[in-house]
């Protein structure tokens, strides 16, 4: 699934040379092992992403964030736009994004 989720990834035009990539990439992977996980992003997610790489809460939310923005900005917002149930208006918030994706996975 690993390889699923990274290919997804790139072709929203989200590099694996950045963090976000692979904080992103893993907390796809315990969100699909436990849904639960999208219903508390911040207080759980966060937490466990960063105990995995051994870093902050705090920098998993910026390097996520920034990766959501470099898709929103310059990478493939069309594809991001089929893949999601309903039309987006504006940049979808980090957990808005990983609930995307998610569906999106798990189908």
């Amino acid at each position: 699934m690993t390889k699923k989720i990274s290919h997804l990834l790139l072709s929203l035009g989200i590099p694996s040379t950045r963090l976000g990539h692979h904080y992103l990439c893993y907390a796809l992977e315990l969100c699909l092992k436990d849904e639960d996980y999208l219903l508390a992003v911040y207080k759980l997610l966060y937490v466990d992403v960063a105990r995995h790489f051994n870093t902050t809460r705090d920098n998993v939310e910026h390097c996520m964030r920034t990766a959501v923005s470099r898709c929103w900005d310059r990478g493939n917002k069309d594809l991001l736009s089929n893949i999601a149930a309903y039309p987006l208006i504006e940049k979808p918030t980090t957990g808005e994004f990983l609930d995307i994706l998610y569906h999106y996975l798990s189908q």
